[in-house]
């Protein structure tokens, strides 16, 4: 007898549990206001890191020489 109240109050207690969870997930999901658009974004590392778009390294090193003759010359 004890098998069975105890049977019978698992399948009451999941089957409870199981509404409330997904009652929250309703809830919450209704606050979200529904799916919006995500912002154009620049492009992503594979960190999620926005990558900034710069001069090149080669660029970089021809201003530096560049910078550096002329300092010379002067």
């Amino acid at each position: 007898m004890n098998q069975i109240i105890n049977m019978v109050m698992k399948i009451v207690m999941r089957k409870v549990l199981n509404k409330g969870i997904d009652a929250g997930l309703n809830k919450a999901s209704s606050l979200r206001g529904g799916r919006k658009q995500p912002q154009p974004q620049g492009d992503i590392d594979d960190y999620g890191n926005p990558i900034k778009r710069g001069p090149t390294q080669q660029e970089v090193r021809a201003a530096r020489r560049a910078k550096r003759q002329n300092n010379g010359q002067a």
